[in-house]
């Protein structure tokens, strides 16, 4: 049976080697189709303008260009040849805040190190399963950063919101 992921073309970013080879064994073993390595950020930006790459998965400590920095160009750098590319970030330090960090640079998912088959391929599922649209917004472009879909309990904010319309046209007659 063919794998789902055996259209994709996923490019590592991590310079770490073992680290590297590890997660390229993961992708191999759920059947991706292409694998492209960089060693940091700055040969990442090479490989995405030589390659269409379906995601990225990169570390956030690397040198000279760590994974905070390379999100951050290819979400809003002119030069980037996607900035719509879904990234999925891989860390040892998985505080509230760097996670919050990560999120708002730019980054679609986040995992923690050390990387199990099984939750990296949730990340990838979760990036085709369920798409999250892109906003652009006070300083920030990249995936929406709400996850959830919670009520809301008050008045409505937005002026294009249709109920304040019907209600201003009816204020007017």
């Amino acid at each position: 049976m063919a794998s789902p992921f055996e259209k994709l073309t996923i490019l590592i970013a991590e310079d770490n080697k073992p680290m590297r080879s590890l997660v390229r064994d993961i992708l191999e073993a759920l059947g991706v189709g292409s694998i492209i390595e960089a060693v940091d950020g700055t040969a990442a930006m090479k490989q995405l303008g030589t390659h269409a790459v379906d995601i990225v998965i990169l570390d956030w400590n690397m040198e000279p260009m760590d994974g905070l920095e390379l999100t951050r160009q290819i979400r809003t750098s002119p030069e980037s040849p996607d900035q719509f590319v879904p990234i999925i970030m891989l860390s040892g330090h998985t505080e509230r805040a760097r996670v919050l960090q990560a999120r708002d640079a730019g980054v679609t998912e986040f995992m923690a190190k050390p990387v199990s088959v099984k939750a990296l391929c949730a990340r990838i599922n979760a990036i085709i399963d369920a798409p999250r649209p892109f906003i652009r917004a006070n300083g920030y472009f990249g995936p929406d950063r709400r996850r959830r879909v919670l009520p809301f309990n008050g008045p409505e904010r937005r002026s294009d919101d249709p109920a304040k319309k019907s209600e201003k046209a009816t204020r007017r007659a």
